[in-house]
């Protein structure tokens, strides 16, 4: 099918600007009816990969859970990074896999990869995208993926071949890099014209967080690997008629890339040279919106029919006018950018809590919370429609056009809404005192003739109206001002001291197998994969060395490390756990009785071989030694302990909350476990309670806990099986179940039986019986993020440890309680905040929390009852002094009130009501002061007596600090001793003053 697209002369005449002062004709945004709807661009993608021989592989969430180096996924790489560095399990579906497509799920915002700042500006920037992707691992490369992007550029799609530039990698000699010719000669192949093949060094672009990058190269910084690869890009010029050749990587909105292939062939080594990786990958990526843009004729991705449904939809919610498709200057009242940006976001934010994502203050979860208020922003701002409930209405049309493809939204539709609903109702209580603020800074700056909004006022607008730092740059760029960045993040700093304190986390170094290490040791016969399931025995084995890996290499012999350098141990079999699935690693040691004493510091499996890392304490190690494998029982054995009590723990959240509860995290460590999973709510303390006594059941049972490989196909059938979401299992899996033998539960998987007890895929070691767990305490129930629960718990010793602690502070409560007066008082709050740190049962605490509140408030009751009376009783002895000798004009007294200055203050109040002078005293024995305070009546001012001269004399006797105005003073004092010799100055000053 061919398309008849938009004359050459429509902008020939003109060459476009840049991206924020871009123009396009001005037309009105209609639906599409022509051939190439956005769903059959997408499907004519799958089809003819389909037919290519290669297995779609469904888009990875947008939250890479199991990926630090990320915010989001930011291209479809990401999910098969495994396979690119040869550490993926052999026997998982993952590992078996050769050829592979789908249209993965995009959002570049935050992070090195951001393009939320322009969002709206252009025609082609989004923070969510779709990318169209096929990927080649260790099968074919440059021939097959160049002749495979052009047969479906132009027999498919039937693009005009003379609006198709292709690059290839220009080369840079300096860093002793190759021009990609291969890639170049397969463009020719194609019949293209060779002034339609440029070579390019522009072009940069990254994967990851860390990592150098160069032009027209990138490194795939996975696990700190740096992979070098090659780009070939596709450029579609939306003109036609000319060459434009010239203006390929130019930033021209109208010769835009389309599609980009990606070879990785190279890695780079320490010192710089190049060495070609064991198996050579294809990762390709192509725009949809864009290739839509391009087939349905249109200058714009926001002009198709990806964004049309969105952009009625927004008209229909608050009765703007049609969009039209205008950019920078033209668009006046700045509306068409509105729509753009508003139908960004909440394609972003369906997409993104779709995948479990929840805005929140940290990383990813900040950079939601700033796209949602950054959207609900300019809806109230350029459409004036009102936020509250705005983002999840407008949700549903992003689930109706796009769900059947990703059935996850329409699955999570409930969810979604009530987060957005949530958030953006948040931002509205705020939103609009945060604008009045914002304008007031702002004419504030301008009134001094100021460019920049003061740093500290910005960051004021987000710690207390939530305003991102983004958002308010925005608002201040409307009025041609900036903001301080460097006042900015000052304050930001200083508010994080504040709050939390500086952290420090120290990290070893630690050795690394990488991908060309793999592929030595698969050609390696000596170094067979470990033998690592002794792990799941008890006590030490015997154990050859096979290899010694140090500084990149690996030696035959240890005697040539640097003493106490670390270095890596592989052993034909072992005892040690490598770190997996939640569960820490083991220490110990690596021996060779009264010769020699290696100590672990570190497990890690590496695609079957397992590498011990640590340090030689005294000897040396040789391959074909024979030594003993002794990891740590001290430290295995809570290990064990708290990660069968994981999986007792997930069983009694289902019983009692329901099946929909999820993991979501784990931590299996030797203090402590902790298990993340799905749910709304907080975990009520009678829930709470049932959980912990279930699971403490589970351990009094003392139940055989059974482990043993099954086959995949036949484990995932298990009634009642709990297994990890997205997680790819190894092919047998291990199957672990509480009272019933595996086997036995293999003969009869559809058995309803098997769902009144724990049945888990899981690797991990775990306790022979459940008795051996000992005991179970939850020390902490929490909310980590919207829909995401946590619970830490104790075991054994541990657990012991926390009643132990509870049990202490309860008797110290039940101390208190017989206590009176200031011991009392400083005791509650003492008791308080450690009570408020310790890391006990969560349901003691709360239950220690109540009658501790319940002691504060008896005694805050006696406390007021006793100021009131003592205040009455200083008072009144004022009004009786004077009823007793109306002819004084002056009152003195020391008072016993303990020092309380509120006390102090009625009693001159009460002077100065009847028109007398005031000096009164009273200590603080147990605090070491003396409060003071004064009042001059009128009369006694107009002769001369001034309350802050008259404070000060007191001060020069009871020390401290004294001030006030000319009719009234206070002070405090430090020598309680001479309170007397003070009260006699204040008389002696009054006189002389006053006669």
């Amino acid at each position: 099918m061919r398309l008849a697209f938009l004359p050459a002369s429509l902008l020939r005449s003109r060459r476009p600007s840049h991206r924020i002062t871009l123009r396009l004709p001005l037309r009105m945004s209609s639906s599409y009816d022509g051939p190439w709807t956005a769903p059959k661009v997408r499907e004519e993608f799958f089809s003819y990969f389909r037919s290519k021989n290669h297995t779609f592989v469904p888009s990875s969430s947008t939250v890479p859970y199991d990926d630090p180096t990320l915010l989001f996924a930011n291209a479809g790489m990401n999910q098969y990074k495994s396979i690119f560095l040869g550490t993926v399990d052999p026997n998982s579906e993952r590992g078996k896999l050769k050829r592979a497509f789908n249209s993965q799920k995009c959002i570049r915002a935050g992070g090195k990869h951001n393009d939320l700042e322009d969002v709206g500006k252009d025609s082609y920037h989004h923070t969510f995208f779709e990318m169209l992707g096929n990927w080649s691992f260790g099968d074919y490369f440059k021939k097959e993926a160049i002749e495979f992007s052009w047969d479906l550029l132009t027999n498919v799609y039937g693009l005009p071949k003379d609006r198709l530039y292709v690059t290839y990698y220009a080369g840079d000699p300096q860093n002793g890099i190759p021009t990609d010719e291969e890639a170049k000669q397969h463009w020719l192949k194609q019949g293209i014209s060779p002034d339609h093949v440029i070579a390019s060094k522009g072009n940069f672009w990254e994967m990851g967080a860390t990592g150098p990058c160069g032009p027209c190269r990138c490194v795939y910084s996975v696990s700190q690997l740096p992979l070098l690869i090659f780009l070939s890009e596709i450029h579609f010029d939306r003109i036609g008629g000319r060459n434009a050749a010239h203006l390929v990587d130019g930033d021209d909105p109208n010769v835009l890339e389309i599609w980009n292939n990606v070879f990785i062939q190279f890695n780079r080594d320490d010192d710089g040279s190049l060495k070609p990786l064991p198996s050579k990958h294809v990762d390709t990526g192509m725009g949809f919106e864009r290739l839509v843009s391009v087939l349905q004729n249109k200058l714009s991705n926001y002009d198709t029919d990806v964004f049309h449904p969105i952009f009625t939809r927004i008209q229909e919610l608050t009765g703007a006018r049609t969009y039209t498709g205008k950019f920078g200057n033209d668009d006046v009242d700045g509306i068409d950018t509105a729509y753009r940006i508003v139908a960004d976001h909440v394609r972003t934010l369906s997409f993104a809590l779709s995948d479990g994502g929840v805005p929140n203050n940290v990383g990813r979860g900040y950079v939601l919370r700033r796209i949602l208020r950054r959207g609900s922003r300019y809806v109230r701002k350029k459409f004036g429609a009102p936020i509250g409930s705005f983002f999840s209405s407008l949700m549903p049309v992003v689930v109706e056009t796009m769900g059947d493809v990703f059935p996850e939204l329409t699955k999570k539709q409930d969810d979604i809404k009530e987060i957005l609903d949530e958030e953006e109702e948040s931002f509205s209580r705020t939103l609009d005192r945060g604008e009045k603020l914002f304008d007031q800074y702002a004419s504030r700056t301008k009134e001094l003739g100021a460019k920049e909004l003061n740093g500290a006022d910005v960051w004021r607008l987000y710690d207390t109206y939530g305003f991102p730092v983004d958002l308010t740059r925005l608002m201040a760029e409307e009025l041609g001002l900036g903001i301080n960045e460097k006042e900015f993040e000052d304050a930001q700093e200083q508010s994080k001291i504040a709050s939390k304190g500086s952290f420090k986390k120290d990290k070893a170094g630690v050795v690394k197998l990488d991908v060309h290490d793999l592929a030595a040791l698969e050609k390696n016969d000596a170094i067979p994969k470990t033998n690592d399931s002794f792990k799941f025995q008890l006590g030490n084995i015997t154990a050859t060395v096979k290899g010694i890996y140090y500084n990149k290499e690996f030696i035959s012999s240890s005697s040539g490390i640097p003493t106490d350098a670390n270095f890596g141990v592989l052993l034909d079999r072992t005892s040690f756990y490598a770190e997996a699935g939640g569960q820490e690693y083991d220490t110990g040691n690596i021996v060779i009785d009264g010769a020699t004493d290696f100590e672990v510091t570190n497990v890690q499996a590496y695609n079957g071989y397992v590498l011990h890392t640590g340090s030689l304490k005294y000897g040396q190690l040789s391959v074909g030694d024979e030594i003993i494998s002794s990891y740590d029982e001290l430290r295995r054995w809570p290990l064990r302990s708290n990660h069968t009590a994981t999986h007792i723990l997930n069983f009694c959240l289902r019983e009692v909350l329901g099946d929909h509860i999820d993991q979501r995290g784990s931590l299996v460590a030797p203090t402590k476990l902790r298990f993340d999973f799905s749910h709304k709510t907080q975990i009520s303390l009678p829930e709470l309670a049932k959980i912990e006594s279930m699971s403490i059941d589970w351990i009094k049972k003392n139940v055989k806990v059974y482990g043993k490989d099954l086959d995949l196909t036949t484990a995932h059938k298990i009634s009642g099986l709990r297994a990890v979401f997205g997680e790819a299992y190894p092919d047998p899996v291990r199957v672990v179940v509480l009272g019933y033998d595996v086997d036995e539960v293999a003969k009869d998987i559809d058995n309803p039986k098997w769902r009144s007890t724990s049945v888990e895929f899981c690797g991990g070691t775990h306790v022979a019986k459940t008795g051996d767990i000992k005991d179970f305490v939850i020390t902490e129930e929490s909310g980590i993020a919207k829909g995401i629960r946590r619970i830490v718990a104790v075991t054994g010793q541990e657990a012991h440890e926390a009643s132990r602690v509870a049990n202490s502070l309860k008797v110290r409560l039940e101390q208190l309680e017989s206590t009176e007066g200031k011991e009392k008082d400083s005791g509650l709050k003492s008791l308080s905040m450690e009570l408020g740190q310790a890391d006990i049962s969560v349901l003691l605490k709360a239950e220690l929390k109540d009658r501790l509140a319940t002691v504060r408030k008896a005694l805050d009751k006696q406390i007021k009852e006793k100021e009131n009376a003592l205040n009455k009783a200083a008072v009144n002895a004022l009004v009786t002094f004077f009823e007793e000798k109306p002819d004084s004009e002056v009152y003195f007294a020391i008072l016993e009130v303990d020092g309380n200055a509120k006390i102090l203050q009625n009693v001159v109040m009460q002077g100065k009501k009847l028109g007398k002078a005031v000096y009164v005293f009273s200590v603080d024995a147990e605090g070491g002061k003396v409060a003071h305070a004064n009042y001059v009546s009128e009369s006694a001012r107009s002769r001369g007596l001034n309350a802050r001269t008259w404070a000060s004399k007191v001060s020069d006797i009871l020390g401290g600090k004294a001030g006030g105005k000319e009719d009234g003073a206070q002070g405090v004092g430090v020598n309680i001793d001479q309170v007397e010799v003070a009260l006699k100055v204040a008389r002696e000053t009054f006189s002389s003053e006053y006669n």
